[in-house]
Order: structure tokens, then C-alpha cells, then sequence
């Protein structure tokens, strides 16, 4: 009888132990589909920036183009910088693509972080053209009321 006792315990501590490795797996494999969903929402909106402030900048440098009076700004390097960060965000995306599936989870953790990091240092940019835009329209149709007088 103690010999059955002795197994039945050993086999409760046998479930216990699978069941508390299948639990912890699980909360892995939760983390990393979160990690990995995470990484593609940052690359999704980064995209989105990137894009916003590429139109941002035609759209400023038509509307210098039409004043002459207007300082000329370097659109080719705006559009340089803008092509490198698309360029950079492919190469992340191809990393997401390709390396994810055997990335450690500090991997993805560290290529989410290097991406919320890009983010955050463009929104402030995005920002100031988005000023910069309201004040170059405010200027251009201050210009067009004093046109019509002169």
C-alpha cells in the first residue's frame, strides 16, 4: 500500500509539473504572438508617418513653388531622408518577415523598441510640418489678399 501511495503522489507531482510546463509555453507563445503583432502595428503606423510627412512635404513645396518670394527649400533632401526611413522600415519588415519565427523574445523586443524609438523621434517633425504647413497656408493667403491691392 505505501508503494501506491508513494506512485500516486509521485504521478500528482508528474501532472503537476507538465501542467506548469504546458501553462508557462502557453504564456511563451501568448507573449510572442503579442510581440509580434506589437511589432507589426509599430511598423504599420511608422509606415503611415512616413507617408503623411512625405505628403506633408510635396504638398509645402507646391505651394512654395508659386511664390517666388519664398525661400526654396531642399525638397530632394526631405525626399532622400523620407526614402531611407521607408528603405529602413522594408528592411525591418523583411527582418519581421524572415528572422521572426526563430527570434528570441529579447530579439523582438529589442526590434519593437528600436522602431517605437524611430516613431517617437518623428512625431515632433511630423508636428512642426504640420505647423509649418498652417503657417505657410496662412502666409500664401495673406499674400493673395495683398496680391489683388497691389
Amino acid at each position: 500500500m505505501p508503494n501506491l501511495t508513494l506512485g500516486i503522489a509521485a504521478l500528482a507531482l508528474l501532472v503537476i509539473a507538465v501542467a506548469a510546463w504546458l501553462i508557462l509555453l502557453r504564456r511563451r507563445q501568448a507573449k510572442r504572438t503579442s510581440s509580434l503583432q506589437y511589432l507589426l502595428d509599430l511598423a504599420d503606423r511608422l509606415e503611415i508617418d512616413l507617408k503623411t510627412c512625405r505628403a506633408g512635404l510635396e504638398q509645402a513645396h507646391a505651394v512654395m513653388s508659386l511664390n517666388p518670394d519664398l525661400p526654396a527649400a531642399s525638397e530632394q533632401d526631405a525626399q532622400n531622408a523620407i526614402d531611407a526611413g521607408l528603405r529602413a522600415l522594408l528592411q525591418q519588415r523583411l527582418w519581421i518577415r524572415d528572422r521572426s519565427p526563430q527570434a528570441s523574445q529579447r530579439e523582438l523586443d529589442e526590434a519593437a523598441l528600436s522602431m517605437r524609438s524611430a516613431r517617437d523621434r518623428l512625431q515632433p517633425l511630423l508636428q512642426a510640418l504640420t505647423q509649418a504647413q498652417r503657417d505657410l497656408n496662412s502666409a500664401m493667403r495673406e499674400h493673395i489678399r495683398r496680391e489683388p491691392e497691389a
